[in-house]
């Protein structure tokens, strides 16, 4: 069993090293579990892509110093790579990224860090200059990058000089062994959702994809989830951007009408997409009370509970709670609303900090980054597997013109 530190606000102290289910990164901050949001899976854009989706929606982060600087004067040495000069959503990231790491330093008691703060400017070879000097530095830890080339290309670095690296990247490609992503991964989003779909008694699944990075990785994830679970995908289509009229009609008969076959339908599309596909599916005669509306973390938008096809739908995201308690702290503290990764480097930087308190010299180690309890962080349950990838404890809501748990995240993960 892992360890759990219990760190109190204001008056921290840490706990003796006791055999319990997790090891705690309230840091002080009193609170624990959870948080959706509008694009949970979904990487901001990058300089050399384009763009998949928004995790920057409602933020208003100050902008951080441009050149980095550093966080704290402890004795140990963390790095954290940003893209504090990209262009666009990425540097507004970046400021909240940093940002969050300063507050869990300061709601932390006496952490023994200094984060060295780098810019990797969003790019490939920004962030191998980032990690070099990040490394030269004396950093035992490379928290970040974000966007999936920087962390393949700051991961390079970072092998040779043999330091392990906690990034946010939400591309599970990336992870490996020594490289652990702490961002939400679609494919815990796919497995939560048809794991509960089948167990409330839905067993015939139908399927519109986008046409899209994001699309191809959950259909793989829903075909391998669907087939786990011995259900049948009675239908699958796929769409282009806007164009879902004709994929709709497609499936029509196998979801609506005497030949009905499905009674779920998966629609992994976000909130700008999903108006235009709900339409085409109203219009193809789907009924939502008779076959479930199922998606992932991304339906973790205010614009999609308003859909009148998607009432009574059901999707898998961090329990809200966590990130409620988070956001508020941070307004406290900066005055402006944090982007929803946020608190990933919350999350990194009180790990780092309470790793450093009770791990000695083996405070980095594979042993110890991957204990198959975990941890608890701000948005709950999570751990990270030998291959680099990551656990979370998820909850399933409800759309009802809003979002309800209706399945909690559960307080410790399987297998432990």
């Amino acid at each position: 069993m892992a360890a759990r530190l219990d760190f109190r606000r204001r008056r921290c102290v840490a706990a003796p090293f006791v055999a319990l289910a997790a090891l705690s990164l309230s840091a002080c901050m009193g609170g624990g579990g959870g948080g959706g949001g509008a694009a949970s899976s979904l990487e901001p854009p990058q300089p050399q892509a384009p763009a998949t989706g928004s995790i920057v929606e409602h933020a208003e982060a100050p902008l951080a110093p441009r050149g980095g600087g550093t966080i704290g004067a402890g004795s140990v040495k963390v790095a954290l790579l940003l893209p504090l000069t990209a262009s666009g959503q990425g540097a507004v990231a970046a400021a909240s990224l940093r940002n969050a790491a300063d507050l869990a330093m300061s709601e932390f008691q006496n952490p023994d860090l200094t984060i060295l703060v780098k810019d990797d400017k969003g790019t490939p070879d920004g962030a191998r200059e980032a990690t070099q000097q990040a490394v030269a530095e004396g950093a035992e830890l490379i928290i970040g990058p974000l966007f999936a080339g920087t962390v393949q290309a700051a991961s390079q670095v970072a092998r040779q000089a043999g330091k392990p690296m906690i990034a946010f990247s939400s591309d599970a490609s990336v992870a490996s062994r020594g490289l652990y992503l702490l961002s939400f991964l679609a494919q815990a989003e796919v497995d939560r959702i048809v794991d509960y779909a089948t167990t409330q008694g839905r067993h015939s699944f139908a399927a519109l994809i986008p046409e899209s990075t994001y699309g191809s990785v959950v259909e793989a994830q829903f075909r391998e989830a669907t087939a786990r679970r011995g259900a049948r995908v009675v239908a699958l289509e796929h769409y282009a951007p806007g164009q879902a009229q004709a994929a709709a009609q497609r499936i029509a008969p196998l979801i609506s009408g005497p030949g009905a076959q499905a009674d779920a339908i998966f629609l992994p599309d976000n909130a700008d997409a999903l108006p235009g596909v709900a339409e085409a599916l109203t219009k193809a005669g789907l009924n939502p009370q008779r076959v479930k509306p199922l998606g992932t973390g991304i339906w973790n938008d205010p614009r999609i509970f308003r859909i009148a096809a998607l009432q009574g739908g059901w999707f898998a995201a961090p329990d809200s709670t966590g990130f409620n308690a988070f956001a508020g702290r941070y307004r406290g503290k900066f005055g402006s609303d944090p982007t929803r990764l946020a608190t990933l480097s919350y999350d990194a930087v009180s790990l780092a900090a309470a790793l450093v308190r009770t791990q000695g010299s083996q405070r980095f180690s594979e042993t110890v980054l991957t204990n198959p309890s975990g941890f608890t962080g701000a948005d709950g349950v999570f751990r990270f597997k030998s291959d680099g990838t990551n656990d979370r404890a998820l909850a399933v809501l409800e759309i009802r013109n809003g979002a309800a748990a209706i399945s909690p995240a559960p307080k410790a993960l399987s297998g432990t």
